[in-house]
């Protein structure tokens, strides 16, 4: 009986390090997770690598609690990045249809993407995505997929993603020297993205905010594919510095304390309630108000959901979200920020959830697997195919054999 390929995601985030392993998905079935490897993400800041040893090592002890739960070795994964040095824009490519026939063939595709990525770019940035929104053929716009249609004029809106060169080769030499190859490398908020969002909430309109620790990403869908993605530079550990300084605590102890009693509803908190920082460190010793911690968080949390609602501004989505905002990530799980959101976005609010796996589901049933999770369903669709699209040094061809497939799996 031929061995069943296994599936690797290894998320680097900036608190965390996120190992997953998984049996491919055959036919309509679902991928199955069979290990899953955690460890602090030493050497890492925002989504950069600060220290090279340090990095390597906490990828590896990720990598081997990984391998031990599945009993398997690991040699290839997919990777999720993320961190404040990845930017993204909308570009046009144009092309005229000149062979016999006039009829669209996949080679004028490829030539269309060529086309729009064509743009100026610092030396020091790379592509990692370039995502399709919309095609159009003459004077017909909002094709999906334009492959068998007649026209002398084919244009594409697309979806560019880059990241800075010298972070993207850091991370990528870190995961080398743990002793894996890299199938592909994705931008967190789409893989996060694949995990949380059905194809029905992507048709409608729908904006996935995964709360980071070094930071929040935004991704706005609608009509089935991406239409806006933002990397906001507050995070989780922006809420534990302001408790620090706020509490004159220590970084350790903020973090604790706002693990442990965390809110983002003030209301909720008597003005007497108190924390007894010695629970918790031998340096702090002080007993701190619980409600004025509360305000710190509730105020930070304000001001990443006032970001959003300004990136949901600039493409006009303000308010206009029928299938609303998922919120995910591990500081998605903050209380109260359900209601909070609600309140700032004027949205439907609710958790994101990794779903179409199975396995050991009470591991990771947490909205901070997400990108893991959603790094494996990835690899699972495009299991044997070109990996890679829009960073390895492949052809456009290759790399829209695969878009072609995604594309595809969007439509309704």
């Amino acid at each position: 009986m031929a061995k069943v390929p296994l599936i690797a995601s290894l998320d680097i985030g900036s608190s965390k390090i996120r190992t997953v392993v998984a049996t491919a998905a055959v036919k309509n079935e679902v991928p199955n997770i069979i290990g899953v490897g955690v460890a602090p993400s030493l050497g890492m800041r925002k989504g950069m690598v600060i220290d090279v040893e340090e990095a390597i090592h906490s990828i590896s002890s990720s990598l081997e609690d990984a391998e031990r739960m599945a009993g398997e070795p690991i040699h290839h994964i997919f990777l999720g990045i993320n961190g404040n040095h990845i930017q993204s824009f909308d570009s046009k490519g144009v092309i005229a249809i000149s062979h016999t026939g006039n009829e669209i063939i996949e080679e004028d595709i490829d030539r269309v993407l060529e086309a729009a990525q064509a743009v100026s770019l610092p030396n020091n940035r790379k592509i990692l995505r370039i995502i399709p929104k919309a095609f159009a053929v003459d004077d017909q716009r909002g094709i999906k997929y334009p492959v068998g249609m007649m026209g002398i004029r084919l244009e594409v809106e697309a979806h560019i993603v880059t990241g800075l060169l010298p972070a993207v080769k850091n991370i990528e030499n870190c995961v080398h020297q743990a002793g894996v190859d890299i199938d592909d490398i994705i931008p967190a908020s789409l893989a996060a993205s694949e995990a949380v969002l059905s194809r029905r909430q992507k048709e409608l309109g729908v904006a996935v905010v995964d709360i980071g620790c070094g930071g929040t990403s935004v991704s706005v869908f609608e009509e089935g594919t991406t239409l806006h993605t933002a990397i906001i530079p507050v995070g989780g550990e922006s809420v534990t510095n302001d408790i620090a300084i706020g509490l004159r605590t220590s970084i350790d102890t903020a973090e604790k304390i706002k693990i442990e009693y965390g809110s983002c509803l003030p209301e909720d908190v008597s003005e007497r309630e108190t924390i007894d920082l010695s629970t918790f460190s031998k340096i702090d010793l002080l007993t701190v108000s619980k409600r004025q911690m509360v305000e710190i968080i509730q105020a930070r949390y304000y001001e990443i959901f006032t970001l959003v609602k300004e990136e949901l501004a600039k493409i006009n989505r303000d308010g206009m979200l029928p299938a609303g905002v998922i919120l995910t990530g591990a500081g998605a799980k903050m209380p109260g920020a359900i209601d909070l959101a609600r309140e700032t976005l004027n949205l439907p609010i609710q958790i994101g959830f990794p779903q179409n796996f199975e396995g050991v589901v009470d591991k990771i049933d947490d909205p901070s697997y997400a990108t893991a999770i959603g790094l494996i369903l990835w690899g699972s669709r495009f299991e044997g195919r070109s990996y890679g699209f829009g960073f390895k040094n492949i052809s456009v061809s290759k790399a829209f054999g695969e878009m072609k497939t995604w594309v595809k799996s969007l439509l309704p």
